[in-house]
């Protein structure tokens, strides 16, 4: 059974820094495209970042561009997301998703970004 676990949360400044973790149990980590989503209360749940297996590939939504960076570290069975000059609306549950003949998802980290 693979289990993937978010860390890395917190209550940061407008401005401020993150970088969540997602580590996953299980033989699938380098097999899969991983991915990055938030929900915010009342909204849908966004797609934020996605990565391919080996890590060549990246892809980000709009609103993160130029602010999140992700990675992988497929040795240590990690994903990160790299967040910077966090914004008010950048608050929300970050979840991770691996996807690969299944799908399977996180159960969050919280994100809080407030003055």
């Amino acid at each position: 059974q693979v289990q993937l676990v978010e860390s890395g949360g917190g209550l940061v400044q407008p401005g401020g820094s993150l970088r969540l973790s997602c580590t996953a149990s299980g033989n699938i980590f380098g097999l899969a495209a991983m991915a990055w989503y938030r929900q915010a209360p009342g909204k849908e749940r966004e797609l934020v970042a996605v990565i391919s297996p080996r890590g060549g590939s990246t892809n980000y939504a709009d609103s993160v561009k130029g602010r999140f960076t992700i990675s992988r570290d497929n040795a240590r069975n990690t994903m990160y997301l790299q967040m910077n000059s966090l914004k008010l609306e950048d608050t929300a549950v970050y979840l991770c998703k691996a996807v690969t003949v299944q799908t399977y998802w996180g159960q969050g980290t919280q994100v809080t970004v407030s003055s």
